[in-house]
């Protein structure tokens, strides 16, 4: 490992540049049809269903509540701790199964199976309040970047702007994109590791824009294509340690943290790998197409 990470390497990583706009743009077109045809299985907090917090007189196992609801057909059902082993928080979608005046006979017949507990809260989230709260996560992903734009704007020039929302919508995208095709659950957690993933690949992406800038300062006889492969290269130990750090910590999140955590956890380690290869490929050939050169700095 140390050997493909070390400081002096020479990738030409800009010869496959053509190859990676192909690539990513057919990855973006399996996304896009994905959303058009399947759309997002969005959780509890974006769409309609209840909110129930039951104690139980013993400790409970979470698996086992799952599979009780499995074999009435409830299979998206989200259950977790709250506080200590005896007290759980369950969320249901809304489903043919029961309604709002039946949900307490359904979650007593469903879930007893000789363990005796007490319904001690039951709240219906309607329909309006998921669609209010993906409007604002749209609006909270827009925010974000537009207030990238500008900044990376302010700070370098604005075609380098332009060239991190080119990887950031790659990076949105495909994640998005992930939990479209498996149609993993989306709820708030995985809004929150979208908007955790654009500052992660932001991050990168400016290292390696900040590398690129001096260089071009430094080495004016070079072509653009070589500034760029140098910048890369010089920050590739960097990428890759980040990466490789923050990836064992995501995985023992989705090993161990939890259902609270799983789909948080699957998101980031996505985000992560795509904005690990966006910011080597799509990042800096953005510019390369956008025309940036030696002579604009």
């Amino acid at each position: 490992m140390f050997s493909i990470i070390k400081k002096n390497t020479n990738f030409n990583f800009l010869e496959f540049r053509k190859l990676a706009i192909v690539f990513s743009s057919f990855l973006i077109i399996v996304c896009i049809l994905s959303f058009s045809t399947k759309g997002l299985n969005w959780g509890i907090d974006f769409s309609s269903g209840y909110i129930a917090q039951l104690k139980y007189e013993d400790d409970i196992e979470i698996q086992e509540l799952k599979k009780s609801l499995m074999k009435t057909g409830i299979k998206d059902s989200v259950i977790q701790y709250y506080g200590n082993k005896q007290e759980v928080i369950l969320k249901l979608k809304d489903n043919q199964e029961f309604d709002q005046t039946s949900v307490n006979t359904f979650l007593k017949k469903s879930l007893s199976e000789g363990k005796d507990f007490k319904i001690l809260r039951l709240e219906y989230v309607g329909s309006q309040v998921g669609s209010e709260l993906r409007e604002k996560g749209e609006w909270a992903m827009l925010v974000a970047l537009l207030s990238i734009l500008v900044y990376i704007g302010f700070r370098f020039e604005f075609l380098y702007g332009i060239g991190a929302i080119f990887a950031l919508l790659h990076d949105v995208i495909l994640t998005l994109g992930f939990f479209s095709i498996t149609q993993l659950q989306f709820d708030l957690s995985v809004l929150a590791a979208i908007l955790a993933v654009i500052g992660y690949s932001l991050n990168d992406t400016i290292v390696v824009y900040d590398r690129i800038r001096e260089n071009m300062n430094l080495t004016r006889k070079k072509s653009f294509l070589d500034v760029l492969n140098l910048s890369i290269n010089q920050t590739l130990s960097r990428t890759i340690i980040t990466s490789l750090t923050t990836l064992f910590v995501l995985f023992s999140l989705l090993l161990i943290g939890g259902i609270a955590v799983k789909f948080f956890s699957i998101a980031m380690i996505i985000g992560v790998l795509v904005g690990t290869y966006s910011s080597i490929f799509i990042a800096s050939t953005s510019l390369y197409f956008l025309g940036v050169n030696s002579k604009d700095n």
